[in-house]
C-alpha cells in the first residue's frame, strides 16, 4: 500500500513537471500542485493520527502457571471528537507467542474499542506485559507513524504442576517420640507452653483457661514436631545438566474454540527436575506436612520449612526463577542444610548427576538420620553422559529408595508406580524383620 501510493504520487508529479516544462499548460500546473498539496496533507493526517488516543491493558489475575490461559483485555480509548482510520496494535510483549497484536479500523470519535486476547503458556519466569506500540498512517501509505506505551505490570508464570496421586511419605520418628526442642510457628502435636499474646498470633493458638486465670490473653507455645519436615533438594549445578533440542510448542490459531493444547515438558533436565519439585511442594503442602526447599540456581537458596498454603506460594515463585546457572554441587547443598534438618526429617533429592557426589549426599543425611529418596534424572535420555543405570543400582544396594526418571516420562505414572513399589518393598522388610522400621 505504501509503496503503491509513493508510485502514484511520483507518476502525477512527475507527469505534471514534464507537461509544464514542454507545454506549459495550467492542468500540469495544477497537477504538481495538486501533488504538493496532496503530499502536505497526508503529512499532517499521519502527525495527528495517534493523537489523544491511550491504551490500557487489563489483566484478570497477575500469576498463572505453565499450561494456563492467560486472558488479557485491550481497550483503545480515543478521547478526541476526530475519528481514525486505522490503529495497528501491537504486543512487543516477551511473552512467548504473546496474543493482542491487532488492527482496528474505523475508530469513532469519543469510542473506545475492547478486545480481549488469550495466551497459552509454554514457559515458566516473569514477563513483562509490554511494550505495546501503537501504529497508523495515512490512507495512501505515504507515511507511518508510531507510539509505544510501557508496560505498567509483570505476568509471574509459575512451573507445571503434575497433579501427583502417590508418592513415598517417610514417616520421621515413631508416634510418641520426643519433640524438637525447637519453637514453631505452627501448630503441632507437641504443646510446651505458654506466654502472653503478641500482636500477630493468631486466635486457634489462645489458651483460655490461663487468659481466665490470669487476666490477660496467654498463647500456647509448640515445639517442632520431628514428623513433619520433608525437605526437597533441587541439583541445578551447571555442568551436570543436560537438554535435546527443543522447539516450543504452537497453538492452532482456533485453539480457543476447541481443546485446549496439551502441554509437554522441555526435553531438559532442570525443567523436569523443576516440575516434579513443584508438583511434590503442591502434594506435600497439601497433605499439611511441613515443606523446606534448597537449591543454588543461580543463588543458594533455602526456603525454612513451613505448612502452611504460603509455603507453596514461596516454593513455586522460586522455581519460576531458577536457572541451571548453579556452582554447588548436591553434596555441597546437603552438607551446608542437613545439620538445621530435625532429626528423622525426609529428603528428597532431585537431580541428574551420574557422580560420586549423590553417593556422598546419601552418607551425609543418613549419618544424621535423615531419610533420603532419590528421584535420579535419567541423563542419557536427555543427551547426556551415561552412568545414571550404574548410579542408581549402586544407591540400590545401599537400601536407597530411587526413583528413575527419563525424558518424555508421564510424571504422574512415574511417581505413582514408584509409591506402589516402595510401598511393596516395606511390606515384605515388615514380614521378614517385624520389630525393626523401614522407610
Amino acid at each position: 500500500m505504501r509503496n503503491t501510493g509513493w508510485f502514484l504520487f511520483f507518476l502525477l508529479f512527475v507527469v505534471g513537471v514534464l507537461g509544464v516544462s514542454t507545454t506549459g499548460a495550467a492542468l500540469y500546473v495544477r497537477l504538481v500542485y495538486m501533488g504538493a498539496f496532496l503530499l502536505l496533507a497526508t503529512w499532517v493526517w499521519t502527525r495527528i493520527s495517534l493523537r489523544n488516543l491511550r491504551l490500557v491493558r487489563h489483566a484478570r489475575s497477575l500469576r498463572a502457571s505453565v499450561g494456563d490461559i492467560f486472558e488479557e483485555s485491550f481497550e483503545l480509548i480515543n478521547s478526541s471528537r476526530l475519528p481514525r482510520l486505522f490503529v495497528e496494535i501491537q504486543n512487543a510483549s516477551s511473552l512467548p507467542a504473546a496474543a493482542g497484536s491487532k488492527v482496528l479500523t474505523w475508530v469513532g470519535g469519543k469510542e473506545n474499542r475492547t478486545y480481549m486476547a488469550r495466551t497459552w503458556l509454554t514457559q515458566r519466569g516473569a514477563f513483562p506485559l509490554g511494550p505495546t506500540t501503537l501504529g497508523s498512517g495515512d490512507p495512501f501509505g505515504f507515511f507511518t507513524i508510531h507510539k509505544t506505551f510501557l508496560p505498567q505490570a509483570s505476568l509471574l508464570v509459575l512451573p507445571l504442576i503434575i497433579p501427583i496421586s502417590d508418592f513415598p511419605s517417610p514417616a520421621g520418628l515413631l508416634p510418641g517420640g520426643r519433640a524438637i526442642q525447637r519453637k514453631s510457628f505452627d501448630v503441632t502435636p507437641h504443646a510446651s507452653g505458654v506466654r502472653e499474646y503478641m500482636h500477630g498470633d493468631a486466635l486457634k493458638r489462645i489458651h483460655w483457661p490461663s487468659t481466665a486465670r490470669r487476666g490477660k490473653l496467654m498463647v500456647k507455645e509448640f515445639e517442632q514436631d520431628p514428623q513433619s519436615e520433608l525437605w526437597i533438594f533441587l541439583d541445578a549445578q551447571r555442568i551436570v545438566q543436560s537438554q535435546l533440542p527443543y522447539e516450543p510448542p504452537r497453538a492452532r490459531d482456533n485453539w480457543v474454540f476447541t481443546r485446549r493444547p496439551e502441554i509437554h515438558i522441555p526435553p531438559s533436565t532442570l525443567e523436569f527436575g523443576i516440575s516434579i519439585a513443584a508438583s511434590l511442594a503442591h502434594y506435600f503442602v497439601a497433605q499439611r506436612r511441613a515443606v523446606g526447599f534448597v537449591t543454588d540456581g543461580p543463588i543458594y537458596t533455602v526456603i525454612p520449612a513451613e505448612r502452611s498454603e504460603r509455603q507453596e506460594s514461596k516454593v513455586l515463585e522460586t522455581l519460576a526463577f531458577v536457572k541451571a546457572e548453579g556452582s554447588l554441587p548436591l553434596a555441597s547443598l546437603v552438607d551446608l542444610q542437613a545439620p538445621q534438618m530435625p532429626l528423622g526429617s525426609s529428603a528428597v533429592l532431585i537431580t541428574p548427576s551420574v557422580h560420586d557426589e549423590v553417593i556422598l549426599a546419601v552418607e551425609m543425611l543418613q549419618r544424621r538420620n535423615l531419610r533420603p529418596i532419590i528421584l535420579l534424572l535419567m541423563a542419557h535420555s536427555f543427551g547426556g553422559s551415561e552412568g545414571s543405570e550404574e548410579l542408581a543400582s549402586r544407591l540400590e544396594q545401599r537400601g536407597v529408595p530411587v526413583c528413575k526418571v527419563y525424558n518424555n516420562a508421564q510424571l504422574d505414572q512415574v511417581l505413582a508406580g514408584f509409591a506402589a513399589i516402595h510401598r511393596q518393598q516395606e511390606n515384605r522388610s515388615w514380614r521378614t524383620h517385624p520389630s525393626t522400621l523401614s522407610i
